[in-house]
């Protein structure tokens, strides 16, 4: 089938419904909870466009194509929202520099050079082709899956602006609910200043456990202050990751971590729920350590140089530990 009539046809066929998918969560599974949070997920400012109704035909007609391509090709949901985004942020939805390059060679909806090896020009000006390569490349990049979309889109562009794709997250993950019917494709962390009241949704059935199966498997590893593995921690470091194989993307530090999810008084904490130390135990600003509860009294942490990562004991009463728990990625129930 010639390039261009693919190109309609993926976008007949998404809009007839034909490729509304389940959700895939990391791992290969389908369904319809878990995905993939981002948490401090940027947001266009403004008036910059945040859903599909405030696109052009144009651009909605690319972000269809997009979103066919990667269907066709068995990417998950997630790769979708890395594209879009990095296609909004390239080329505007394939309305800026399709034709003629406005910096060196770049051509088409991701700006791909053909310099630098990305196709010939009639190629990369080709949605369809431009987008098989450009998630061709995002697949070859090593847990691209657990990575922010931003970092994964950079390791592909190599942007000289690699924060630039994080603004267009809310508008991609929004296009994917829209234009194909696939929700939770990034679930963005609420922190618990903006939940609202009500008790903390649980973790997504196979969260909680990931993250304590990849946390506890690093034990007997050194501490090291600014660490984030694989061979060695810091406290934070060894959140991040564990939750990062779990699928939700914590921010780096303790003291952001904490608001990184829905609040839970350590009594009730669940296992897998972030515990944290502070020198005011009443102002999370002086947050300085944070380990995961494991349940029946047990935690483990990335505690300091020259003590192992290991599991203790902790006692909800020890000196410094917050009254709050925090459960990664969650929000709350409205009341």
């Amino acid at each position: 089938m010639p390039v261009a009539a693919l190109a309609g046809f993926l976008v007949v066929v998404l809009a007839a419904g034909l490729l509304v998918a389940g959700q895939f969560v990391p791992g290969g599974d389908e369904g319809t909870d878990g995905g993939t949070c981002e948490a401090g997920t940027g947001a266009p400012s403004g008036s910059a466009p945040q859903t599909s109704a405030d696109l052009s035909d144009v651009q909605r007609q690319t972000a269809a194509t997009i979103i066919g391509v990667a269907k066709g090709m068995a990417v998950p949901p997630r790769g979708w929202v890395v594209a879009l985004a990095t296609a909004m942020q390239e080329s505007q939805m394939g309305t800026v520099g399709m034709d003629v390059a406005v910096d060196h060679d770049s051509l088409g909806v991701f700006q791909q050079r053909p310099s630098q090896g990305w196709g010939s020009p009639e190629q990369v000006r080709d949605p369809v082709y431009a987008t098989r390569t450009f998630l061709q490349r995002l697949l070859a990049v090593p847990g691209w899956d657990a990575m922010p979309v931003t970092q994964a889109a950079q390791i592909v562009q190599r942007s000289a602006f690699p924060n630039a794709y994080a603004k267009w997250e809310t508008l991609a993950n929004s296009l994917v609910t829209d234009l194909a019917g696939v929700t939770g494709a990034i679930q963005e962390c609420r922190p618990a200043a903006d939940t609202g009241p009500g008790p903390a949704a649980s973790l997504p059935p196979g969260v909680a456990r990931t993250a304590i199966e990849f946390a506890t498997a690093e034990t007997g590893k050194p501490y090291v202050w600014g660490a984030t593995g694989p061979d060695s921690y810091d406290c934070s470091g060894l959140m991040l990751r564990a939750y990062q194989r779990a699928g939700i993307v914590l921010p780096r530090v303790s003291r952001d971590q904490y608001n990184a999810g829905a609040h839970v008084p350590v009594e009730q904490a669940q296992p897998g729920d972030l515990l944290f130390w502070a020198y005011d135990e009443s102002d999370p600003d002086t947050i300085h350590h944070v380990a995961m509860y494991l349940g029946n009294g047990q935690m483990m942490e990335a505690q300091q140089t020259g003590v192992p990562l290991g599991t203790r004991a902790v006692r909800f009463d020890e000196g410094e530990l917050l009254p709050l728990a925090t459960r990664p990625g969650t929000g709350t129930d409205p009341t």
